[in-house]
């Protein structure tokens, strides 16, 4: 008698990265090819129970993760007309979910909190309008550590892995340029560095030369990059690019790239 090897089933979820536009996205015209694409490529992907979405613009001490079974939207941005202000999104939350994320983190050594209040800041609402538009998918929010350790936001992706063996998508929400200085100057100005550091970027994340230990090395010293610190002053936009590597873990693939006011790039694992 023979026994067969065990092949594993293949992976229900996916881990997504994607720059989250700004503003009133689906009207900005130097927006519209993100806002395509967002609109266009959840089409690509499998149906999901729930999403579970880390947002360049939520940070506390200890990552923490959204409970609350409806969600109110936190419009966090100012100086735009009044319609950016009455945008809704009405999905609901999905309180077990948010525990089971808890309780993973928990279980990976990862001191972690629970917040029942926390709205949908602009880094969900305004992809998901696009992606998920009817708003019928739960969301649960994760956030990021506010000491902004590469490694830690690795491990916080690799501790929620798991996730992916159901039908849930973990969706990173940043941008891979960051320097608010630089997006309404000319472009000549930050084409060099921009460029440099989204090559250097889509080689870390989708090589298949590297081992994991090699990308983890990289990611985790992202800041020695060609061009990164003129890229990501502060690096809050990057980090969710980490998240969703940890759970991945493994080469990527780059299903974005193209100006977004700057050269700025998405992965799917």
């Amino acid at each position: 008698k023979v026994s067969m090897p065990a092949v594993a089933a293949p992976r229900k979820g996916r881990a997504l990265l994607i720059p989250h536009g700004g503003g009133i996205l689906h009207k900005d015209p130097s927006q519209q090819t993100l806002a395509k694409w967002l609109k266009e490529f959840p089409k690509t992907l499998p149906k999901f129970s729930s999403i579970v979405i880390i947002s360049a613009h939520w940070e506390e001490r200890v990552p923490t993760v959204s409970s609350g079974a409806n969600p109110s939207m936190l419009y966090d941005y100012s100086g735009f007309p009044k319609e950016a202000y009455e945008l809704k999104y009405p999905a609901p939350g999905n309180p077990a979910l948010a525990s089971k994320i808890s309780k993973l983190l928990t279980e990976a050594g990862i001191s972690n909190g629970q917040d029942a209040n926390r709205g949908f800041d602009h880094g969900v609402f305004l992809p998901l309008m696009l992606m998920y538009p009817l708003a019928d998918v739960p969301v649960v929010q994760l956030s990021l550590s506010s000491s902004l350790d590469a490694d830690l936001h690795i491990r916080i992706g690799k501790a929620i892995a798991p996730l992916l063996n159901e039908d849930i998508l973990i969706l990173g929400s940043g941008f891979t340029f960051h320097n608010m200085r630089y997006f309404y100057t000319a472009q000549t100005e930050r084409k060099g560095p921009n460029e440099a550091f989204e090559a250097w970027l889509k080689d870390t994340c989708t090589s298949n030369k590297l081992s994991e230990a090699e990308r983890t090395e990289l990611l985790v010293n992202w800041a020695k990059a060609p061009g990164a610190r003129f890229c990501h002053p502060r690096e809050e936009h990057l980090l969710p690019l980490h998240v969703c590597y940890g759970a991945g873990g493994s080469a990527g693939v780059q299903v974005f790239d193209d100006l977004v006011m700057a050269k700025t790039s998405g992965y799917l694992w």
